[in-house]
């Protein structure tokens, strides 16, 4: 089984914006425990540090490609990170583009990346990593407990949806989002080209929150009953 596992910046960090490093080796243990996989890519966003650094960048009056790419660079460095608790089950470098990953994978290592090009997520970066690899799953580890009707951080009366189809997917996108690209270092939990991805390669993926370990260590286990959105075609 080919899995792609897109863990959120944010959560590598706690409240007051330091390293977490509890959480990280906790993560490391749960993927260890499991090494029946065939292929296993980890891809990290940048997080509260990046948003940091671009919101400096803006402030230097730089444009959105520059912030861009302080974006990735971070990324990146979270990669690394992740790649140094891994320790010798992780492929040493991070790949900066797909053909990079696809020499990587050859290696039979978990391969850890971040951010490939300005314009583009993190999210959509695995989801392009997921269809590159023929993923059976991918799985977004993010700050919330999954895709909710409407913002949960705004509505109090927001409900969680434990399942989507393609379609009402892409209704709660456009409602959320109409046609306006994210700014550089802006989080959302689901963009147009994930979506636009995610249509034409049709793997089953799921979102659920990657602040508490505990629910991702069930689904790592193969549990069923857990909390969290899977999407799927129909």
């Amino acid at each position: 089984m080919n899995v792609v596992i897109k863990i959120g910046g944010s959560l590598l960090f706690n409240k007051d914006k330091k390293l977490d490093s509890k959480k990280i080796a906790e993560f490391c243990k749960i993927i260890k425990s499991r090494p029946n996989f065939e292929k296993i890519v980890i891809v990290c966003g940048g997080g509260i540090v990046s948003r940091e650094y671009i919101n400096a960048v803006r402030s230097f009056k730089g444009n959105e490609a520059l912030c861009d790419l302080f974006g990735i660079e971070i990324s990146r460095i979270n990669s690394k990170l992740m790649i140094a608790a891994l320790q010798d089950i992780a492929y040493p470098q991070v790949p900066k583009s797909i053909e990079e990953l696809s020499t990587a994978i050859l290696i039979k290592k978990i391969v850890v990346m971040g951010g490939l090009q300005p314009g583009q997520s993190t999210t959509s970066v695995a989801f392009e990593v997921a269809e590159f690899i023929n993923a059976e799953e991918l799985v977004v580890l993010t700050d919330v407990d999954g895709i909710y009707d409407k913002d949960p951080k705004r509505f109090n009366d927001a409900k969680l949806l434990k399942s989507l189809n393609y379609s009402e997917l892409q209704e709660i996108i456009l409602n959320s989002t109409g046609d306006k690209q994210a700014a550089a270092g802006e989080y959302r939990i689901f963009d147009a080209v994930s979506l636009q991805i995610l249509k034409r390669c049709k793997i089953n993926v799921i979102f659920m929150s990657g602040k508490n370990l505990d629910e991702f260590k069930k689904l790592w286990n193969g549990e069923k009953n857990i909390v969290g959105t899977k999407i799927s075609p129909n």
